[in-house]
């Protein structure tokens, strides 16, 4: 029976386990607003999309 003679210790485990963890793909900076938005979408706060007014949505005034 496979018995491991030294227990594996975090930071060994933790490296081997490196590539599990979460990425987020798809994901860019508005360049009017500087939002995070997906890519190849409009705006949804501006309402650009690729330097063009598209939506034409009202500026709050404050």
């Amino acid at each position: 029976m496979a018995v491991p003679q030294r227990r594996t210790s975090k930071t060994a485990k933790r490296l081997r386990r490196s590539h599990i963890g979460l990425k987020v793909n798809g994901v860019t900076i508005c360049e009017h607003c500087g939002a995070m938005i997906k890519q190849h979408t409009v705006c949804p706060k501006c309402g650009y999309y690729d330097g063009k007014d598209v939506l034409h949505l009202k500026k709050e005034e404050k």
